[in-house]
């Protein structure tokens, strides 16, 4: 019957592989409903959704976006949403073995009998976990061989917002903010089905198209031109009336209104979060050039105080967690984070409860906000992210901050208490040359020198982490060539020998980089078109798993399929990563409106060229992007005049009541 659970068949193999605490669900604050929970509604109809996030257990489940649309879809009485991550190889060769389907952990229904199988990206890494989840799923793999036995599959995430590499295998694509959207999208499903499905899959396919606000790739063609680029990318409008030119992203506007996730999951085995987030606000306006997550979630929507509040009480209460992380882009950039931070600080002061900013720049940090996070004696290692090692590359990448600002900002780290700080740099953005690189053992060498002279100690420590720079679709660097992966390999050597040759200070600078071969293969995937989906299937065809696990990843496989399956087209990798494009060039994303003027953004790349800096336009006037006025929105930023007061302190007496003891005192 459809629906039912297959965990009879499942239990059996939970003690033939590891971590067998991942696939029996049941977590704290999961949500398991009747299969024909909407029967009683007035459509009497149910929507059923399977959510996945396209890696282990361990890394999806403390998803917070996830976490989200997991919540919101369960709340309606129509619908119902079940969770699925990926199995791992061991896992996944018995399930082949006995004819066990993929399956969702909260009911251990297959995941072919969902209406809609939602997929969330945050790396293109994942693109053969998907693979794996439809083939054991009994889904086909490409779209059009799908018919009405099959789920919906929906793609979503940082990474749909150039969906093209994976239209072969996917239904439809949503960019931007999923709240809304999932939620609309069970509108159209609800009535489709009420109706009793006129048309089949592809007229429910054509009403979400018509939406403008939901991609489906079947009903756009893409042609080339002789030398490979492409020449148009359309929609078949004679075919599929109605059809809309370019695709809108979706923004939720009021973050108090989306005060989600109510009752956040608390995994049964470790993961790699083990606290209770809140997203403190989306969106970002500091313009750094490399970073698409900054550039596509624009514009800036702060949550208020007493929401940020509200929701960390509920959801302490919900969990048990000891760690509350205040998530964003930019956590410091918050326009009320020092009352933020205090008031929660004083709230939970006699407590357990810990706070931390996962994320923090340079010149939003200062000791004040560090007191604050650490009032309950939690002082881990303190993380920045310059980026670029010289002055001269921050400036083209638009990372406004200056040495003189990471050195004052590390003094005043060491000499208040704090030994370890980590710095973020990244490795082949456009124009850098090794002098660039080499800058950051300089920078290093300095950080541990004025930690040593401020601290008056010499157990400091600073750690350089390195990753390389993948160009990404919707930022000024989506036309930028990508630095190869034996020039990222030797430029990187060269860092690690020049902070190792230096005795005073190299054994206090850890280094951890990683090697140019995941990038590429990442940068294959961000930039490519529709012709890159066969490169996809064929990895995962050889056994290609998990390649965001370097124990897992394999670079010479990814090598050998492309060659073969680009080839026919005249094409290769370098054509797609090292490659820079012209302004006139039809990018694979260009019918994906992330609300960013295309013109705006090659400007921005030209002043990168020049090493031209531009201010956040949070603070500054409009420098006309084109998010607010295309998607009708605006920056949204406080102060609201609203505090966290009236509190009571968490076992404690109120908040004046104690200052007043204080003050006696």
């Amino acid at each position: 019957m459809p629906g039912e659970s297959i965990f009879p068949a499942l239990e059996p193999l939970l003690e033939q592989v590891s971590k067998p605490i991942q696939y029996v669900g049941g977590e704290l604050n999961s949500t398991v409903k009747d299969w024909n929970v909407g029967a009683d509604t007035p459509a009497g109809v149910t929507v059923r959704w399977a959510l996945m996030y396209p890696d282990a257990y361990e890394v999806g489940v403390p998803n917070q976006g996830s976490m989200i649309l997991y919540e919101v879809l369960n709340e309606r009485p129509d619908t119902l949403a079940e969770r699925t991550y990926s199995v791992w190889p061991d896992m996944e060769a018995l399930m082949r073995e006995h004819e066990v389907p993929q399956f969702t952990v909260d009911a251990h229904r297959p995941l072919g009998d969902f209406d809609l199988f939602g997929l969330s990206f945050s790396t293109e890494l994942g693109y053969t976990n998907m693979l794996t989840a439809l083939d054991l799923g009994g889904i086909p793999l490409h779209a059009v061989d799908r018919d009405e036995s099959h789920p919906i599959v929906i793609a979503g995430g940082h990474a749909a917002f150039n969906p093209e590499t994976i239209a072969d295998f996917i239904d439809a694509a949503v960019v931007g903010d999923g709240e809304e959207a999932v939620l609309a999208i069970t509108d159209i499903t609800a009535a489709w089905k009420a109706e009793g499905m006129p048309g089949g899959r592809l007229e429910l396919l054509l009403r979400l198209a018509r939406t403008g606000g939901v991609y489906v790739p079947r009903f756009y063609d893409v042609s080339y031109l002789p030398d490979g680029r492409i020449q148009r990318i359309a929609p078949n409008t004679t075919d599929y009336p109605g059809v809309p030119w370019r695709i809108a992203k979706h923004t939720v506007m009021d973050l108090d209104a989306w005060p989600y996730p109510k009752q956040p999951l608390v995994p049964l085995a470790e993961s790699v979060h083990e606290r209770m987030s809140v997203e403190i606000f989306r969106g970002c306006t500091r313009g750094c050039r490399f970073c698409q997550a900054g550039m596509i979630t624009r514009p800036v929507r702060e949550r208020s105080i007493t929401g940020i509040g509200e929701m960390v009480e509920r959801g302490l209460a919900a969990t048990g967690f000891e760690e509350v992380g205040l998530l964003s882009l930019s956590s410091a950039d918050h326009s009320e984070i020092a009352a933020v931070t205090k008031g929660l600080a004083d709230r939970y002061e006699d407590s357990q409860v810990g706070l931390s900013l996962p994320s923090t720049r340079v010149d939003a940090f200062n000791i004040d906000l560090a007191n604050e996070l650490t009032r309950n004696g939690r002082r881990s290692g303190l993380t920045f992210a310059p980026e670029g090692g010289s002055e001269r590359i921050r400036k083209v990448i638009n990372k406004m901050v200056t040495e003189e600002d990471l050195i004052n900002t590390v003094a005043a780290a060491y000499g208040a208490g704090w030994r370890q700080v980590k710095l973020y740099f990244m490795c082949g953005l456009p124009t850098e040359t090794d002098e660039d690189v080499l800058q950051i053992a300089e920078l290093a060498k300095r950080v541990i020198e004025t930690g040593r002279k401020v601290s008056g100690r010499n157990d400091i420590r600073c750690t350089v982490s390195i990753g390389g720079f993948v160009p990404k679709a919707h930022t000024p660097f989506q036309w930028a060539p990508q630095l190869g992966a034996e020039e990222t390999d030797a430029r990187l050597l060269k860092l690690r020998e020049a902070i190792r040759s230096d005795r005073r200070y190299g054994s206090s600078i850890g280094f951890r980089y990683h090697d140019g071969k995941p990038g590429i293969v990442e940068g294959l995937l961000s930039r490519g078109d529709r012709r890159v989906g066969r490169v996809i299937e064929a990895v995962w065809r050889d056994g290609g798993r998990f390649d965001g696990w370097t124990e897992h990843f394999s670079y010479e496989r990814w090598m050998e399929c492309a060659a073969r399956e680009l080839a026919p087209f005249g094409i290769d990798v370098d054509w797609y990563t090292t490659r820079g494009r012209e302004e006139s060039e039809v990018l694979p994303w260009d019918h994906i409106d992330s609300g960013l003027d295309k013109e705006w953004l090659w400007q921005d790349w030209l002043d990168a060229v020049d090493e031209v800096e531009v201010e956040d336009c949070r603070w500054t006037p409009c420098f006309d992007c084109g998010v607010c006025p295309q998607l009708g929105t605006e920056i949204q930023v406080g102060p609201t005049g609203k505090t966290l007061l009236p509190l009571t302190v968490v076992g404690g007496s109120p908040l004046r009541e104690r200052a007043h003891d204080h003050a006696s005192a």
